[in-house]
This record gives structure tokens, C-alpha cells and sequence, in this order.
């Protein structure tokens, strides 16, 4: 299985796949999982470091793919999770879709490719264009990150559409939302309702989540020290059955940007004044 995370830029989207990684390997299943970044930073908490990158690894080797070893550019991180990071081409300059083509490329020539039973995509930001959008051409799933917010779910919808036009050309699907530290729901709820698709799970809004990126460990290892945040880590283990199910999932219609704008601004407005009429 070949999954893609996607979500507007700073929702989560690492943090909530290096998560995904170690309790799909906790189901025992061999992980694989890609960063497809420039800052390369997405397997920084499984590994405890910054990796070096495939581009940069194949640049140094003048792109002879021969020189390459697969411990060049593959470590293993935090509960036998597998890392790679794809790296991105100079501000500017390039395109994130030839660098994520060489990646994949690279560990089929490694023979690589095929070797793991999940393949989880953590994709840069918002899709922006086709080059953000390769990753979709080498997953079977596609997963979205969002929270209960005006521009999360904006960037939700511009992935719908993505998700929607690969699919033409084989047989990807969206698995759903995961809304990461939210403590409402109510804006995604009516997104979903007029655009449906699955919510695999909201995470709660507790400040380990977020510092978990800081201390450069996952939920799964701070809670060796922690027992309570067990509980938090069932959040993630209950995501991963869900995709291990062998989710059906669906080819979404989004909605346009207009009607997505009034929608979620007549329903915040709407309960913005109900607030207030309690509070006079």
C-alpha cells in the first residue's frame, strides 16, 4: 500500500505521518516513509536528525545510480520505520516533481521500492501545482491533514481536486481527513457534509503533539516515559486499522472556491453571533 499526506503547510502533516509510520509498524507491517520536502525535515522525529537527502546523495555520485548503496540514502528510525528524504531543488529553481520522479526512480533501482508493505508520502504543503502533486502518482491512497479552520479546509478542497484528477488516470483514492489537535469539529463536519469523504480521526489539541517536533521523538517514544500519552497513540494505532481495513475510499467532487467560501463563512458568522447573544 502506497499512501500520500497532504495538508496546508504547518497543520502537521510530518509529525501526524511519522505517528502513522510506527503504529503501522506496530501492526506489523514494513514502513517505509518519504519526505518530499526541500527543508527535509519530515522523518526528523523518527530519526533524530536531519538525513541526507536522495537529490543531494545522487548529485555527489554525478547521478550514477550504480554508486548508489542503499545505506546511503535509507535509515532506520524509531520503531524499525524506514526513512527517506527526497530533498527538493534550490529556491527558485526545479521542480518538486522531477525530484520526487528520481526518488522513486533511485529505489527501484535499489530494488528498494517494492520491498515494504507500506509506502507513506509526507508531501510539501499546499498543491500548488503538478509537480506537488507527483507524489499522487505513485499512491494508491491519499490522506488529508486538516483542522477546523477557514484555511486548512481551503487547502483540503484544492487536494480533493487534485485527488480527483490523478484518479482519471488510475485507480487512486481518498481515504479522508484526519483533523490534527482540534478541539471542535464543527466547520469540517459541514465541509463534509456537502463534499463527503470519511474523518479517520481527530486528534486532540494537547501540547505534546506539538513539542514532540521540538524534543525530535514521536508520541509512541515519548510515551516510553510517559504512560499517558498511550492514550494519545491510540489515536494513531486506531487510524492504522483503519487503513490496513483496505478502505474502499472515495473520488470526492470539491466544491468550488466560492461556494467553499460561503459555505464556511455564512456557518462561522452564524456561530459567531450565537456566541455573542449568550454572552449579553
Amino acid at each position: 500500500m502506497k499512501l500520500a499526506v497532504y495538508g496546508k503547510g504547518g497543520i502537521g502533516k510530518s509529525t501526524t505521518s511519522c505517528n502513522i509510520s510506527i503504529a503501522l509498524a506496530r501492526r506489523g507491517k514494513k514502513v517505509l516513509q518519504i519526505g518530499c520536502d526541500p527543508k527535509h525535515d519530515s522523518t526528523f522525529t523518527l530519526t533524530g536528525f536531519l538525513i541526507p537527502t536522495i537529490i543531494d546523495t545522487l548529485q555527489s555520485k554525478d547521478y550514477h545510480y550504480e554508486d548508489v548503496w542503499p545505506e546511503d540514502v535509507i535509515y532506520q528510525g524509531y520503531g524499525d520505520v524506514d526513512c527517506v528524504e527526497a530533498g527538493g531543488p534550490p529556491a527558485g529553481a526545479g521542480c518538486g516533481g522531477y525530484v520526487v520522479g528520481e526518488t522513486v526512480k533511485l529505489l527501484k533501482e535499489l530494488n528498494a521500492f517494492y520491498e515494504y508493505d507500506i509506502i507513506l508520502f509526507d508531501v510539501l504543503g499546499d498543491v500548488v501545482c503538478g509537480g506537488f502533486a507527483a507524489p499522487l502518482n505513485y499512491s494508491d491512497y491519499c490522506i488529508i491533514v486538516t483542522d477546523n479552520g477557514f484555511d486548512a479546509l481551503f487547502a483540503a478542497n484544492r487536494i480533493v481536486a487534485s485527488v480527483r484528477e490523478k484518479a482519471r488516470s488510475h485507480p487512486l483514492r481518498l481515504v479522508g481527513l484526519i483533523a490534527n489537535r482540534t478541539v471542535e469539529r464543527d466547520l469540517i463536519d459541514k465541509y463534509v457534509q456537502a463534499c463527503p469523504m470519511p474523518v479517520l480521526e481527530v486528534l486532540p489539541l494537547i501540547e505534546d503533539i506539538r513539542i514532540s517536533r521540538v524534543k525530535a521523538k514521536t508520541l509512541f517514544e515519548m510515551a516510553e516515559a510517559d504512560s499517558i500519552l498511550n492514550e494519545v497513540c491510540d489515536y494513531y494505532l486506531n487510524i492504522a486499522d483503519q487503513l490496513l481495513a483496505s478502505p474502499e475510499g472515495v473520488v470526492a467532487k470539491e466544491l468550488p472556491d466560492r461556494d467553499l467560501f460561503d459555505l464556511l463563512s455564512d456557518f462561522y458568522l452564524k456561530k459567531t453571533a450565537e456566541q455573542d447573544f449568550l454572552f449579553v
